[in-house]
């Protein structure tokens, strides 16, 4: 997918380093230097990652009639991958750069105009060793020349030659090329085809009978379980399969922090509907309305609505329209079982990138895995009175990437002026508070007054049976509510002396205050009336 990219790399350095310092997401191994394409998620990372997962249980299974959810394995057996595909077409075009090494996926290096240097080899004139073998280096315009001559002592070197002094050929302007590295300029290898599965071995034996894969992606184990759950939750199609899981790819080169990473989790719903030859449906007719599915709809109608109830339910946890595209696959895009396929895409600091893909998948996965394993994959239709192997619309989505896009959509800076009139530069996230890692903290006004400090656990004790609550006694409370702003808590608590009926007026004992973290803006609130309040807004 070829799209245009407005990059802010300072913005994303400022978000990545807020990651780490506030416990969201570290590097995995970060004491042993780390290991490239794995994240660990902290404290807050790991509840923001629960919250996004439980809604999306909770909207996919337990408030629809027609989804069910399963849990499989990680690893299946091999004959799974060979069906799907995996094993001979799941690779990407690998390219590696002649100088150093580094390995670029071949499809996703962006176009780069410039000169090329041409060399048809090198000579050592200390040693009388050269080297007829030709190479290249591009070298964007305004760039030194010598620069190329340098990269090719470099490559040379790499043949062998000490001190080679490069033979240039010929130089070449070019536009819009992608054999080059774009950090030094050095000529790409060729590309080929690298498979992105993660390999390993069952049993005692590391042979290729024992061979497993570690699962790519978590729809095949739906499609292999859906005889299964047909059976035994008794489901008649249209009918969905859920499932939460994590998926492993090799990736040539990971890449935006955790937006492509080497393990990551999936959510993932594998819808089963009718054959449009079985309803009559026309695939060019729009359908009355997204709201409510009608029993003629085909594939292109089902496709539009699960499109539409998936933007809807990322408005619903705080990324608003604005924010994402759609992007309608061509066909040339499309794979090749795919009769549509939808990506809904966020607009990141490092471009606009895919979140979730909505695919028309036909019933090419059940009939490869009926064909493969000779059992039956169909299903027989009371209501039409026939037999057939349903088709498939897929939603998947992206734990981690959805996560990413949630901070980055959460970051903001405002200067403020505190209460003796001096400015200051404030970091908020402004989660949506149905996702927020903490919902409320709980903030003693004076940590060495046990009558406070009594108050404001028993107001946590109250709050934390029905949400994750933060209690800080620590700190002056201007810095414990800077603390709180910049981990997205939407509510802070502030037990203070009127709670305990210190306060100049009577009537505000057994209240307290609640600061709104968007607004700065602060009321009185009778702790009676705290938890039905919260739980308003949270949900």
């Amino acid at each position: 997918m070829a799209k245009p990219k407005e990059k802010n790399s300072a913005l994303m350095e400022k978000i990545v380093s807020l990651c780490k310092r506030r416990g969201f997401i570290f590097q995995s191994s970060e004491i042993y230097g780390g290991i490239n394409g794995f994240w660990d998620y902290g404290p807050y990372g790991a509840e923001l990652k629960k919250n996004v997962k439980d809604y999306w249980w909770r909207c996919m299974t337990r408030h629809r009639d027609d989804i069910v959810g399963i849990d499989a394995t990680i690893i299946m057996h091999p004959k799974v991958w060979e069906a799907s595909g995996h094993t001979s077409t799941f690779s990407d075009p690998m390219a590696d750069c002649r100088v150093t090494r580094k390995r670029f996926r071949a499809d996703q290096i962006d176009p780069m105009d410039g000169t090329v240097y041409h060399y048809r080899g090198a000579r050592d004139e200390e040693s009388g060793k050269s080297s007829s073998e030709a190479f290249s280096v591009l070298l964007p315009e305004g760039k030194n020349p010598g620069s190329a001559d340098k990269v090719a002592v470099q490559f040379y070197q790499g043949r062998g030659l000490d001190k080679p002094t490069p033979d240039l050929d010929r130089t070449e302007k070019v536009t819009g090329v992608t054999s080059f590295n774009p950090e030094n300029g050095a000529q790409l290898t060729e590309p080929r085809a690298f498979n992105l599965m993660f390999k390993t071995f069952v049993g005692p034996v590391e042979d290729e009978k024992n061979t497993a894969y570690l699962r790519p992606e978590t729809a095949q184990a739906i499609f292999t379980n859906f005889r299964n759950v047909q059976e035994v939750s008794r489901k008649k199609v249209p009918f969905g399969i859920a499932q939460i899981g994590k998926a492993f790819r090799n990736e040539i080169n990971p890449r935006n922090f955790t937006f492509r990473s080497r393990e990551f989790e999936q959510m993932e719903v594998e819808f089963f509907i009718k054959p449009d030859e079985v309803t009559g449906a026309d695939p060019e007719k729009e359908p009355d309305s997204l709201d409510n599915p009608a029993p003629d709809w085909g594939w292109s109608q089902w496709h539009k609505y699960w499109v539409e109830q998936r933007m809807r339910w990322y408005e619903s946890i705080g990324l608003d329209r604005s924010t994402l595209e759609l992007y309608y696959q061509s066909k040339e895009d499309l794979a090749h079982y795919a009769r549509a396929t939808v990506d809904i895409l966020y607009k990141f600091p490092f471009g606009t990138e895919e979140l979730e893909g909505i695919a028309a998948r036909g019933n090419y996965d059940l009939t490869q895995h009926q064909q493969f394993s000779g059992k039956p994959m169909d299903y027989f239709d009371d209501d039409a009175r026939t037999r057939y192997v349903p088709h498939v619309i897929e939603p998947s989505a992206g734990v981690d990437r959805l996560v990413l896009a949630l901070i980055c959509n959460a970051y903001a800076e405002e200067e403020v002026t505190d209460e003796k009139g001096r400015t200051e530069l404030r970091t908020i996230l402004r989660f949506h508070p149905r996702v927020a890692p903490i919902k409320v903290g709980i903030l003693p006004l004076l940590k060495n007054r046990p009558e406070i400090v009594q108050r404001a656990r028993e107001v946590k004790e109250m709050l934390q049976p029905y949400m994750n609550v933060f209690y800080d006694e620590t700190g002056a409370i201007g810095r414990r509510y800077r603390r709180q702003d910049e981990i997205g808590t939407p509510f802070c608590v502030t037990i203070d002396f009127d709670t305990i009926g210190d306060g100049e007026d009577p009537s505000t004992k057994d209240s307290v205050t609640l600061r709104d973290r968007d607004s700065m803006q602060q009321r009185r609130i009778p702790i009676s009336e705290l938890l039905p309040f919260l739980m308003q807004q949270i949900n």
